[in-house]
């Protein structure tokens, strides 16, 4: 039941393909997915999409924070109890992400390397 950091191939951020020019740091991201920052370093304001509870979502969050998961879960019952951040809004399956990431410009999610990215641009690569 152990996971290995290293057990899924590299992880995705990505946007629509309809959204504008998006450029984003890793810092930027992980600012942006631990509630420290809702715009880009342009100031263009961005929302943000949870996959499901399972594998590539902490395995999103290891690589991205060095946080496990319940580290993330612990993390943001704070943000949200003390009223400093919402977290990002969480995609019910993988297939309904998909399609909001495809669909909203400017939404910002994550995906597993081997899943297709038509309609989609990848932002950053996280080994």
């Amino acid at each position: 039941m152990l996971a290995s950091s290293s057990c899924l191939a590299e992880i995705l951020i990505v946007t629509s393909s309809r959204s504008g020019p998006i450029e984003l740091t890793r810092e930027q991201a992980e600012k942006l997915y631990l509630g420290r920052s809702t715009t880009l370093g342009d100031g263009t304001p961005v929302s943000l999409v949870d996959l499901p509870n399972g594998p590539v979502r902490d395995e999103f969050y290891f690589k991205l924070t060095g946080k496990n998961a319940w580290q993330i879960q612990a993390y943001w019952s704070r943000l949200v109890f003390t009223g400093r951040a919402l977290p990002p809004k969480e995609a019910r399956t993988l297939a309904e992400a998909r399609q909001w990431l495809t669909d909203t410009p400017n939404l910002i999610g994550y995906l597993d390397r081997n899943e297709p990215t038509q309609g989609l641009r990848i932002l950053l690569r996280l080994p």
